[in-house]
């Protein structure tokens, strides 16, 4: 790795281990927002909300909390009946979850999460759960995300809902305390190509780690469950490409990147998945502000991004 960066950014990225902690602090007046057991719920949001609800409706179903699915704001499929419909955006402007949520009004029941009090999804939304000590001045969103499904998870382990083998968020804290410090390894910054594994829940974490090294980086990255790696994307691996693993690698998998010549993320006791997979997200997220500083370009200001997507007229 190179040296520390000084990048707003990358502070943002430190503080998540104080920031899930507070998350799950505030769980008590935040549950108002949130699914009941039972309920069937669509989960929606836009680039890595969408993304965060990805892995929270996986973990959420497979719990047994409640039948849940995940959208993107733009794609929900209006008609098909749900309980309750979750909405996930840090600015509380973006204009495809605000119109989601402004036509859903009155049919069925709405909760958000946000980092941002007084913005339209105070309004848009039944009830909203507000993570303000989360926000952001980084257009690139990091702690934001992963605060937002600690939350998630401790409110599902508040209701005995936490699938087998999902540890409790303090030890993932624990683990984000790890990954906060843990090197990378010398290879990795510098490889050409990275390729992001997931199974299950961590299908979301693994396509959110690819869009953070494209948003920071511009970097060529791609995401799939890990038993579709052998199904093709394996051709691109081969000597300077990184295959990275959220969560234990199918048997095998480890053989067969290093057949080909890639190298494989590990974490500092050498095993892949050892950490909290969501922990192991603050090492991805160290990577993409390493690449980008090393191409020249400042994490702080990504190029062709904003905080927010507000589309004029709130329309494409």
């Amino acid at each position: 790795m190179s040296a520390i960066s000084s990048s707003r950014t990358a502070a943002e990225i430190a503080s998540q281990p104080a920031v899930w902690r507070q998350a799950a602090a505030s769980l008590p007046r935040q549950a108002s927002a949130l699914p009941r057991r039972g309920e069937r719920v669509a989960v929606v949001g836009c680039g890595t909300s969408w993304f965060m609800a990805q892995s929270y409706a996986v973990l959420r179903e497979t719990g047994g909390h409640g039948e849940t699915d995940a959208f993107a704001a733009s794609e929900f499929p209006v008609g098909r009946r749900y309980d309750r419909v979750l909405a996930i955006t840090r600015s509380g402007t973006t204009t495809e979850v605000l119109d989601l949520l402004h036509r859903l009004k009155g049919t069925v029941a709405t909760g958000a999460v946000t980092a941002a009090p007084d913005t339209p999804v105070m309004q848009a939304a039944d009830a909203v759960a507000v993570l303000d000590f989360a926000d952001e001045e980084s257009v690139v969103q990091t702690r934001f995300a992963t605060a937002n499904l600690a939350l998630l998870r401790a409110h599902l382990e508040s209701e005995n809902a936490l699938p087998a083998g999902v540890p409790p968020l303090d030890a993932a804290i624990r683990d984000a305390g790890r990954a906060v410090n843990e090197p990378l390894g010398a290879a990795v910054p510098g490889a050409e190509q990275f390729t992001f594994l997931g199974t299950g829940w961590t299908c979301g974490l693994a396509l959110e780690a690819a869009l953070k090294m494209r948003e920071a980086a511009g970097a060529w990255t791609e995401a799939y469950p890990a038993m579709e790696y052998r199904h093709g994307p394996i051709s691109i691996t081969g000597p300077g490409r990184v295959t990275w693993a959220f969560g234990r690698l199918p048997e095998g998998l480890a053989g067969d990147v290093d057949r080909v010549g890639g190298t494989l993320v590990a974490d500092s006791t050498g095993v892949a998945g050892s950490l909290d997979p969501l922990a192991d997200l603050i090492r991805a997220q160290r990577l993409a502000v390493a690449c980008a500083e090393a191409r020249g370009y400042d994490p702080d200001r990504p190029r062709n991004l904003t905080r927010s997507v507000v589309l004029e007229d709130g329309r494409a």
